[in-house]
């Protein structure tokens, strides 16, 4: 073996067990960092509008203090649709169940007029009702969830916009005039405020436009479903899917197959328009991350973070890839990871 090999494979094998280190820490620790994490990235996104205001000779604090204030409004506003919808819908879960149960009674008979030898209980030990409606209740539980942290989230929010203005100074106090620290976290802050500027207004669409859909095709909670769409649309690639699955399934219990097909339809429609048509014209080239690359970083943060990093998987991706396009020893993996 070439002695020159030796540094290299050191320098692997080290950076290879620093990450995992690291990985293993930030998964036990996903509790304390998820919080957080939502705070850099919601003070990420205000810091145009703290910026606008503090242009506007309003001072830092008193801008702070209005930022609150709508985070406060739209807060209250989230959290009192989502307690009295959820509520509501708990309160029609037995009905839902019981409708379930006879429309499973119903596929039985059918199956058994084409001739099919079918037990009574075939279906129900493959699709149990109560299971079914409890699995939608899941996804609303994960909702409120993250609402539980609402205070924290905030108050680190304030403590970010209100350092802000000072931070600029302290890291080339750190680390010296020709630092190119600022520079990176910089171009990484444009980077994540343009993809979660875009990736809002797309959303927006697509919860606005499900939730009409829906409202004309006689869905419950339509609304709810709206927003399901408008949250979960942040996920890439199965987002869409998971929102159209509680929808779907009241729609079949509650209208019957037809509706539920066109209502699966919408959701096929709304995400074709939204996601393959509009957003990449919006995005361009500005995400710089391969398709392959954005599934991969669903799974990893997903597994590490839970649902919180799934919505945050393209944000902190893009963190690493700057990361690593900061030093020539590892700008290879940031070009593996580029578009």
């Amino acid at each position: 073996m070439v002695s020159g090999d030796h540094p290299l494979a050191s320098n692997v094998l080290l950076g290879t067990a620093a990450a995992v280190i690291v990985i293993a820490g930030m998964k036990s620790a996903a509790d304390m960092l998820v919080p957080f994490l939502l705070a850099v990235f919601i003070a990420i996104l205000s810091a145009p509008l703290m910026h606008w205001l503090t242009a506007r000779r309003v001072p830092g604090v008193v801008a702070v203090l209005v930022l609150v204030a709508l985070f406060l409004l739209v807060g209250t506003l989230l959290a009192s649709f989502l307690g009295g919808t959820i509520n509501a819908f708990y309160r029609d879960m037995p009905v839902y169940e019981q409708k379930l149960q006879v429309l499973t009674s119903d596929v039985v008979l059918w199956l058994r007029s084409l001739g099919f030898d079918v037990a009574d209980n075939i279906i129900r030990e493959y699709v149990n009702p109560g299971v079914v409606m409890r699995t939608v209740a899941s996804v609303f539980n994960g909702l409120g969830g993250v609402l539980t942290n609402t205070f924290l989230i905030l108050f680190t929010v304030i403590f970010i916009l209100l350092e802000a203005s000072g931070f600029p100074a302290k890291v080339k106090r750190a680390f010296g005039e020709e630092t190119q620290a600022f520079a990176h976290f910089a171009r990484f802050s444009e980077a994540v405020q343009q993809y979660l500027f875009i990736k809002t207004l797309v959303s927006l669409g697509t919860g606005g436009v499900v939730a009409l859909l829906l409202a004309l095709l006689g869905v419950d909670y339509w609304a709810l479903w709206g927003l399901v769409a408008f949250l979960l649309n942040y996920i890439p690639n199965i987002g869409s899917i998971i929102a159209a699955v509680p929808a779907v399934l009241v729609a079949l219990i509650q209208l019957g197959p037809l509706v539920a097909m066109l209502t699966a339809g919408v959701y096929v429609l709304v995400n074709t328009m939204f996601g393959n048509v509009i957003e990449p014209r919006l995005m361009g080239r500005s995400l710089g991350l391969s398709t392959l690359v954005v599934f991969l970083s669903l799974v990893f943060w997903g597994w590490v973070l839970g649902p919180v990093g799934m919505l945050l998987s393209i944000p902190l991706t893009m963190v690493v890839k700057i990361a690593l396009e900061t030093r020539p020893q590892t700008r290879w993996i940031a070009t593996l990871l580029d578009h």
